[in-house]
């Protein structure tokens, strides 16, 4: 159905820690609207929402799924998002295209780190929610828990608008707060039997039901005094306040049930049509003038000039690309013209179409505040704003690529896979802005990182699915380098005598170092022609061509200052290979005396965890060789700067979750090289002479060490 009243519509996220049943209770909502012939389950893999192969393998929400229903006239589009930290980048993208989220809260498990990472986002994009607390009918699971839960561990004002009949497995229905009404399922077809309280039941109803009229009296002058004056409110009141509350982020109403057992369903489908806002009852996007800079606002209006935001990419190996947006203004037509502001290139959109699950239906229009897609846009990409060429703007802020904590570098199983497993990657870096790659280019390693080990090795068994492409997952080498501490010279003397023409070349050099990060310099002090003119820049070029060989481990030598000062040469075997040969043996013979040391990549990091983890996070980089800069203190947690060797942090994210209970994280960035302790290069020096030697016994001990 084309939606044609925006105050007709509701686009929303359903949100929560890993584990609290979003997926069910989304196929729960689809199934009581009508929407869906069945009740779709993710543990047999029947689920709608859950529909890459990835998800039905690990029984988890990978990336964000969209759908839609329609319940009492009003249209619902709704996102169920991925609750796992490896996956939140994903969720937090999509808030980015929602008016309001149902955070659901799970009963039996504690309220992890990524509920309070989900709720801090609603709260910085100011997103009205209401909250469900799923799987009652599951062991050891408290609804009063959950409730403290929302108000100790999320700071919510939560009030309860359904309360829980029976528990774990007796779990069989839910009280209507407001109407006084206990529901009861005798199935899952989601139709329930209204009947009166009595007993304990009753009493725990009316306490609810004077918490909520308390919640909502304060919230408004005239209700508390009318409330004050009549100890009651009429129900109508009630929601039309409660609607008002929500909008407006005072209070987030909590209902409770089941999707699995669809218990609860309904009234939840009442209250997202009833509490959470349409579009047109947000505030206006910000936006900015792509040519001049300014600063303006686009309202959900579907008469205003179009604009959308591409938030999600999915590249389907058959079908191409579908580029994923949010209308944040006027309408989006079938066939239409657009504009690109942030690639500044016209498009022409396809089909319009409406996702549902893994399929998705043609329709002609859309309007502000749906999500819909188009496939096969030429040059967008995730992030980038579409809207009408005439009225140009670019939604702000714009999407940011969260920053990797953990690396793999990725090598084909395929010898000549390179290029093709490349090509792949892009698309899926593409599709998950999480995602980030980058050619190291000392090691020539493909380095790909992401939020979490799981993130990668999900990350490839898409590769291999999708794309047919085998690879296999090894820590990153570590770039180390070398220079030298000291001074020497030595000469290179190259002498060739065989049938014929000979070789001659003879050089001396002199070696030092240089302030760390100056590269390479070479000086030419020959006088009086000893080498001629034109067989200096062989010299130069001997030496250059030794560097990246190093001494004493094969790794390239930074650093230092190289001077041809004297020499010799032949009329006749004088050549430009002679000269290479000479001043690359002249340059190893000086390298031997000049103290040649290795240098190690330090990385700036910056560790944020909760305060009473400080103390562990600081002994740990401790042990790690790290250097503590200092500490400043964010919300209720701290941030600790500091720099530590790149070895001892490849594995850092594991460590830290395991430090800090999975309330922790971290950035880093490479910083700067410094000399590694002898201890460590020693190691260094003897792991790669033993991977020398294993790679010439493989080659039939035709390889040799440079050193």
């Amino acid at each position: 159905m084309a939606v044609e009243e925006i105050g007709r519509l509701r686009t929303i996220a359903i949100v929560g820690q890993g584990g609290t049943g979003k997926t069910q209770a989304a196929d729960a909502m689809l199934f009581t609207a009508g929407a869906a012939p069945r009740l779709g389950r993710p543990d047999d893999g029947s689920a709608a929402m859950d529909f890459e192969p990835e998800e039905t393998k690990h029984h988890i929400s990978i990336s964000s799924a969209f759908n839609h229903l329609n319940w009492k006239k009003t249209e619902v589009i709704f996102a169920d998002t991925p609750g796992y930290t490896a996956f939140l980048p994903e969720t937090l993208t999509t808030l980015r295209a929602v008016d309001g989220v149902v955070m659901l809260i799970s009963p039996g498990a504690d309220t992890k780190v990524e509920s309070e990472k989900i709720w801090a986002a609603t709260e910085d994009l100011k997103l009205p929610r209401i909250a469900f607390v799923s799987r009652l009918d599951r062991e050891r699971t408290s609804f009063d828990a959950a409730m403290k839960d929302l108000e100790k561990v999320l700071g919510a004002r939560a009030v309860a608008l359904t309360i829980p009949i029976g528990e774990e497995l007796g779990f069989k229905g839910v009280v209507d707060v407001l109407a006084m009404k206990a529901l009861t399922y005798a199935d899952t077809s989601g139709k329930f039997k209204e009947e009166e309280l009595s007993g304990e039941l009753k009493t725990q109803a009316e306490a609810a039901r004077t918490a909520l009229f308390e919640a909502v009296a304060e919230t408004d002058d005239a209700l508390l005094e009318k409330y004050l004056e009549q100890g009651t409110l009429d129900d109508a009141e009630v929601r039309a306040a409660l609607h008002a509350a929500v909008v407006e982020r005072k209070i987030t109403p909590v209902f409770c049930g089941s999707g699995a057992k669809n218990i609860g369903i309904a009234p939840l489908l009442d209250a997202v049509t009833t509490y959470l806002p349409a579009p047109n009852e947000r505030p206006p996007v910000d936006c900015q003038n792509p040519t001049t800079g300014e600063a303006v606002s686009r309202p959900a209006d579907p008469a205003a000039p179009f604009a959308a935001l591409v938030f999600k990419t999915i590249i389907d190996p058959f079908a191409g690309k579908l580029s994923i947006f949010r209308i944040i203004s006027g309408r989006a037509q079938t066939d239409a013209a657009v504009y690109n502001s942030t690639r500044e290139t016209k498009e022409r959109f396809g089909q319009l179409l409406r996702l549902e699950g893994k399929k998705q239906s043609p329709i002609a229009t859309a309007i502000a505040g749906e999500i819909v897609a188009v496939a096969k846009l030429k040059d967008t990409t995730t992030g980038d704003t579409l809207c009408d060429e005439k009225a140009p703007v670019l939604v702000m802020p714009p999407l940011t690529r969260p920053n990797g904590v953990i690396s793999f570098a990725i090598r084909p199983k395929t010898k000549g896979d390179e290029e093709k497993s490349s090509a792949a990657l892009q698309k899926l870096i593409e599709e998950d802005l999480a995602l980030e790659m980058h050619r190291d280019p000392q090691t020539h390693d493909i380095i790909l990182s992401g939020t979490g080990q799981m993130h990668i090795e999900i990350t490839v068994e898409k590769l291999r699915r999708k794309f047919n492409v085998d690879v296999e997952l090894q820590a990153p080498k570590v770039p180390y380098k070398e220079t030298i501490k000291g001074r020497a010279e030595a000469q290179g003397k190259y002498k060739r005598q065989s049938g014929g023409r000979g070789q001659y070349g003879d050089c001396w050099l002199k070696i030092e170092p240089m302030p760390r990060g100056k590269g390479f310099e070479f000086v030419d002090n020959i006088v009086g022609g000893v080498i001629p003119r034109n067989f200096i820049p062989s010299v130069e070029k001997g030496v250059r061509n030794t560097l990246p060989d190093g001494f004493l481990a094969g790794y390239p030598m930074v650093d230092v200052r190289v001077t041809v000062f004297d020499g010799s040469y032949h009329d006749v075997d004088s050549s430009d290979m002679a000269f290479q040969i000479a001043a690359s043996m002249g340059f190893k013979a000086c390298l031997e005396k000049a103290r040649p040391i290795i240098l190690e990549p330090i990385v700036a990091i910056e560790v944020a965890c909760p305060d009473e983890c400080m103390g562990d996070v600081i002994g740990d980089l401790n042990s790690r060789r790290g250097k503590v800069l200092g500490m400043d203190s964010k919300g209720n947690g701290q941030v600790i700067k500091a720099q530590v060797p790149m070895s001892e942090v490849l594995k850092y994210a594991p460590d830290l979750r395991s430090i800090t209970s999975g309330r922790g994280s971290f950035e880093q960035h490479f910083s700067h090289y410094e000399e590694a302790p002898a201890p460590v290069a020693d190691k260094i020096i003897k792991e790669t002479h033993a991977a020398r030697e294993a790679a010439g016994a493989k080659s039939g001990g035709h390889a040799h060490a440079h050193a």
